[in-house]
């Protein structure tokens, strides 16, 4: 193979390749049906002219047939007259019209013949166009579906690649740098301003002795001793704590008023 061949070769597998990834199926179909139709016309007009040919060819038939047994009743007047002579040259007349009417015939039985075939092939395209019709909606989405399916089945191959999910585990890992990074940025900050020292002392605050609640339970089961339970017990309230203060009225004085 030449070197032109082969730059031939590759011009067209190019070109090729470029028209069959251009191709849309739903625009294929529309333009098909569109081409159908348009040779349904064609055809259609075709099948006209053969049948206005089969008429024609009829109607010269029973012309000829009528004009052959016109000069057939002329011969017999001619006959009846006396005149053979006539009679004769009316009979080769309406012997030529015969053969005339015969040759109509075969021609509009031919003619009549390939009429119907061709109304038969256009009724036969008529239904294909009509099918063809029916199953385009239903070529297109599957079309559509197999592009989906085609679509997602590059999506998950080009997802099962490992460097996207290596990717992904860098990702978390940084993020995970970071958040450690601002922690102990967090934590230094809390350092310096002081933060530490305040804690030091809530924790000592948590650890202080037991709440007076818990002594007073001891207290009361006898587990503490004496001193320290006066020492936590509440004071007794004294005999003039309850006696009840002299306000200036006199009892008495009520049967008076």
């Amino acid at each position: 193979m030449s070197l032109f061949d082969r730059i031939g070769l590759l011009v067209r597998s190019n070109i090729n390749a470029m028209v069959a990834k251009a191709e849309d199926p739903e625009k294929i179909l529309n333009q098909l049906l569109i081409d159908m139709r348009d040779q349904f016309i064609e055809a259609k007009k075709m099948v006209a002219v053969a049948i206005a040919d089969e008429k024609r060819l009829y109607a010269k038939m029973t012309a000829a047939q009528q004009s052959a047994g016109e000069w057939e009743r002329k011969a017999m007047l001619a006959v009846q007259a006396g005149d053979d002579g006539l009679a004769g040259e009316a009979l080769k007349r309406q012997q030529s019209e015969a053969d005339l009417a015969e040759a109509f015939k075969g021609q509009w039985a031919a003619q009549k013949q390939a009429s119907e075939q061709l109304r038969a092939a256009l009724l036969q395209l008529n239904e294909k166009i009509d099918e063809a019709k029916r199953k385009k909606d239903l070529l297109i989405a599957r079309a559509k579906r197999a592009e989906a399916q085609k679509t997602i089945q590059n999506t998950m191959a080009g997802l099962n690649d490992n460097s996207a999910f290596d990717a992904f585990g860098r990702m978390a890992e940084k993020v995970e740098q970071s958040e450690a990074e601002a922690a102990a940025a967090g934590e230094l900050a809390g350092d310096i301003s002081g933060s530490s020292l305040e804690d030091r002392f809530k924790k000592l605050e948590q650890t202080k002795g037991p709440s007076d609640a818990l002594l007073a339970l001891k207290a009361k089961m006898g587990l503490l001793p004496a001193a320290s339970a006066a020492s936590k017990a509440p004071p007794a309230l004294t005999e003039d704590e309850f006696s009840i203060p002299d306000i200036g009225i006199d009892v008495g004085d009520k049967t008076k008023a």
